[in-house]
């Protein structure tokens, strides 16, 4: 049975990526392996929890500094804003949650990383490929099987695409027949 080593202590994964030990750097590492795909606000705030004061700026700076040396992964799915996760070296992607934004990792369905076995690349050397599955989550579905069913109220006006002489696309607003509600003097 193979078993995964223990992470290193923040301090020691700083020190073997080159970096200095301060602080905030050990404070913003623990907080994205804390809180995993949080956005710079919510780690902000826990950073300032855990030291007391520190700037906006300075998370962002160290947030950089430790993608870079791939201590961390950002992701930024479409209409999010960027995101930090301490999983990283691994081949995995996310599920998004259309409703309220929940993220989550999902593992490779190959188990592999074929996505990085692209065909012509144009010159490009790959070395990562993102997938991002999008769909709802099962809060956000329990949610929606409580609501009542929308109400649906049709129209005695319906608009009908016709072509004209020409061969022309147009509409053409008609009475409806299949409504029992009579048109008042303004729709006749």
């Amino acid at each position: 049975m193979q078993t995964t080593p223990a992470p290193l202590p923040f301090e020691d994964q700083l020190r073997a990526a080159a970096l200095r030990v301060t602080a905030p750097r050990t404070a913003v590492l623990a907080e994205v392996h804390a809180r995993p795909h949080a956005d710079v606000e919510t780690l902000t705030t826990a950073v300032r929890a855990r030291l007391g004061s520190v700037s906006t700026q300075a998370v962002y700076d160290v947030l950089r500094a430790l993608t870079q040396a791939r201590l961390v992964r950002r992701i930024e799915p479409a209409g999010s804003p960027a995101r930090y996760e301490a999983r990283v070296g691994d081949n995995h992607h996310h599920v998004v949650c259309r409703s309220c934004g929940d993220l989550s990792d999902v593992d490779c369905v190959v188990g592999e990383a074929p996505c990085l076995d692209a065909p012509p690349t144009n010159g490009f050397v790959i070395d990562e490929a993102e997938v991002t599955y999008w769909g709802t989550c099962p809060s956000c579905q329990q949610a929606d099987s409580r609501r009542p069913a929308p109400t649906v109220t049709t129209s005695p006006l319906v608009a009908q695409r016709h072509t004209t002489p020409a061969g022309r696309s147009g509409s053409r607003i008609h009475q409806s027949t299949s409504s029992s509600t009579s048109p008042t003097k303004e729709q006749q």
